[in-house]
Parts: C-alpha cells; sequence; structure tokens
C-alpha cells in the first residue's frame, strides 16, 4: 500500500497531494476550545489515577506557565522551542524548577499522544511529539536504582555487631542512644522521615512556632516545614477555643472576682434576701433564681444599667464609695 504524504497547505486547508479532495483546517477558536478540553481531560486522568490535588496542582501550574511563555497550544511545542525555553528562559533557575517542568510535559504529551493525538493530526495536521528529547532533557539527579532490602539474617549481624560497640565505644550515651533508636525503628518499621513528621507535628501542637520548626529541621523552605506539620481533625475547634481564652485572658476577665457578700457584711448585711431587699430600695429588683448567682459569686447575666445600682447599694459607710473588688469592671455575660 502506498503511503500518503499529509501537508498543510498555506490557505489553511489539509492536502493528501493527489486529489483534489481537501478538508479545511479548524479555526483559532475551535482550537481553542479543544485545548480546554484537554487540559481538563488530563486533570481528571490524573484524579482518575488516584493522585492527590496538590500533585495535580504541581502539574499543571508549570504547563500554564510554559503556555504563557510559549503562546501556542503546547502540541506545537518542537524540540527547538524547548531548546529556547530550559536553555534561555530558565537558564539561571534552580535545578528543581527545570526538572519538575520538563517531567510536567513530558507526562503531559504522554497523555496527548495516548488519547489526542489523531484528532490533533486531524485538526491541525501536526503529528505530536514530546519536545523533551535525551539530547535537552534537564539534568540534576540520577535515576533511581532498584534498592532490594537486606535480609533478616543481614539485619541481626548489623545489630549484634553494633551491640557489641557498646562495651568499647568512645562515648556511650550517644552510641547507645542510635543504636536503641534504629534498632526500634527496625522492629516496628519506622523511618528517618517518618520521624520528622512526627516531631515537627509535635512541636507545633508545642506551641513552638514555624520559622522554629523550619529551622529545627533545617529546611530551605517554609512550605517544606508545612507538609511535615499533620494537625488534628480538631485543630480548627481547638484554636477558636484557645484564642477566645487568650482573649478573654488579655481583656481581664479571668480577674474579675464577685465579692458581694464582704462588701455586704460592711453594712451588717448576712442574707442574701436582706441584700435583694436593699437592692430594691435604690430600684433594682432582682429575681430569687438571680440573686442566689450574684450571692454565690458567679452572676448567670447582668445588665449594663444594673452596673450603676450595684455600687451604690454596696457602698461602704465610711469610705463613702464603692470598694474595688464589689463590682467587675465589665459587664459579665452569659
Amino acid at each position: 500500500m502506498i503511503g500518503l504524504k499529509l501537508g498543510v497547505s498555506r490557505r489553511g486547508w489539509r492536502s493528501c497531494g493527489t486529489c483534489a479532495r481537501c478538508e479545511p483546517l479548524a479555526g483559532p477558536e475551535e482550537i481553542e476550545r479543544f485545548e480546554t478540553d484537554v487540559v481538563a481531560g488530563f486533570v481528571l486522568a490524573r484524579a482518575a489515577a488516584g493522585l492527590s490535588d496538590s500533585t495535580i496542582r504541581g502539574d499543571v501550574s508549570p504547563l500554564e506557565q510554559v503556555r504563557s511563555w510559549f503562546g501556542r497550544p503546547l502540541w506545537d511545542m518542537a524540540p527547538g522551542d524547548a531548546d529556547a525555553y530550559f536553555g534561555k528562559v530558565l537558564r539561571a533557575a534552580p535545578s528543581g524548577t527545570r526538572l519538575a517542568r520538563a517531567q510536567a510535559l513530558k507526562t503531559y504529551f504522554e497523555f496527548v499522544e495516548l488519547r489526542h493525538k489523531v484528532v490533533i493530526h486531524q485538526m491541525t495536521g501536526r503529528a505530536v511529539e514530546c519536545p523533551i528529547d535525551e539530547m535537552n532533557r534537564p539534568r540534576g539527579r540520577r535515576v533511581a536504582r532498584l534498592r532490594i532490602p537486606p535480609t533478616v539474617e543481614q539485619v541481626g549481624q548489623l545489630f549484634a555487631g553494633w551491640r557489641g560497640e557498646l562495651a568499647t565505644c568512645r562515648k556511650f550515651g550517644p552510641t547507645a542512644r542510635n543504636y536503641a533508636a534504629s534498632r526500634l525503628m527496625s522492629e516496628v518499621g519506622l523511618r528517618i522521615n517518618e520521624l520528622r513528621h512526627f516531631c515537627a507535628s509535635q512541636l507545633y501542637f508545642s506551641g513552638m512556632g514555624l520559622i522554629a520548626i523550619q529551622e529545627t529541621l533545617g529546611h530551605a523552605w517554609i512550605a517544606t516545614t508545612m507538609n511535615y506539620v499533620h494537625v488534628h481533625r480538631t485543630h480548627i475547634e481547638d484554636a477558636w477555643i484557645t484564642g477566645g481564652d487568650r482573649r478573654r485572658a488579655a481583656e481581664g476577665a479571668d480577674d474579675v472576682r464577685w465579692n458581694l457578700r464582704l462588701a455586704a457584711a460592711h453594712r451588717g448585711i448576712w442574707k442574701a434576701s436582706e441584700l435583694q431587699a436593699t437592692l430594691a430600695e435604690h430600684g433594682l429588683v432582682i429575681s430569687a433564681g438571680k440573686m442566689s448567682g450574684l450571692w454565690s459569686g458567679h452572676p448567670a447575666s447582668l445588665k449594663l444599667d444594673d452596673l450603676d445600682v450595684l455600687p451604690a447599694a454596696s457602698t461602704h459607710p465610711a469610705r463613702g464609695r464603692p470598694d474595688r473588688a464589689e463590682t467587675p469592671a465589665s459587664p459579665v455575660q452569659p
């Protein structure tokens, strides 16, 4: 079967070169809508693969930045365009940034070639090909090698030799600490990175700030430290309660103490009913239940107008002014 060479003419028509039957290429608006659908399908496919939202954002964000620089759909990128982008635009960028964007492009082109390669060729006449190859692929790290875990006999031999060194080591304290920690991690299956996550979370719960935790763990970026801190489900409620307690302590609400019994004793009043009658003489009528709360030192509620009557009713006869310990400086909230 003779292969047909497909090409794009200058007038925007797809021509096979052997017949007069040609189809017009898709317009800019149709291509723009299709590009939006492709990106949406890429996000949905990554979500279907079980990736987290942060990982998907890490894939899409570099694509948006490359798309903004390129000015055209990414499937139009050629190896020369990738050379210009990574060799000029990202020349001075950190190796991690270069690697992340190169990997995002490779992942996106794998999706496009698997799902939409034929449709893109029909619409634009272009064969999709990843612009990242072995010549322009950013370097910066080695390919991870296969690591085979040691056998049980090898692990036992390691700890046996380590335990024997405890008797002849120069510094027993650090050596014993390292041996005990390593043995514990070996028995329960913990890793150093998991312990760092646990320590970061415990330091945060204990009140240490994120900047201090960052310096303790030796992180270069605060965002890395935030990924190490894991909070409980009740963290928001606990923070709300703690903030309220802090506000009340700053306003001095915890320092307010009712001492109506002492003020009443200065006037010879020893019963709650007698104080209730005295307050009624000054125009403040209080029910028996509310009076019980005032007399016990735990008032349920109090109006602002009541604060003007209480000092007058509990004035010391010798001083002629209310005692500061008798009434609160601010109304008591229920």
